[in-house]
């Protein structure tokens, strides 16, 4: 349950990127592509999806992002 929770967050993430990127593409977050591509990867391939990938992901990239974010919101 808790491995298909955080799939479903990364789901999320990354439709709320790619709409981000249709309505302004020059919204300054520097790894836009690779949310969306990790998006689709969760959607389409979830038989092939690798739990150190995701693990990574979390520690290395997403309090990047929540920075940015929380830069972007200000």
């Amino acid at each position: 349950m808790l491995r298909r929770a955080v799939e479903r967050e990364f789901e999320i993430i990354g439709e709320a990127m790619n709409r981000i990127e249709k309505i302004d593409s020059s919204t300054d977050i520097s790894s836009k592509k690779q949310i969306i591509d990790m998006r689709n990867r969760v959607i389409h391939g979830y038989d092939r999806i690798d739990n150190e990938i995701i693990w990574g992901t979390i520690v290395r990239h997403l309090p990047k992002l929540k920075q940015e974010i929380e830069t972007l919101l200000k």
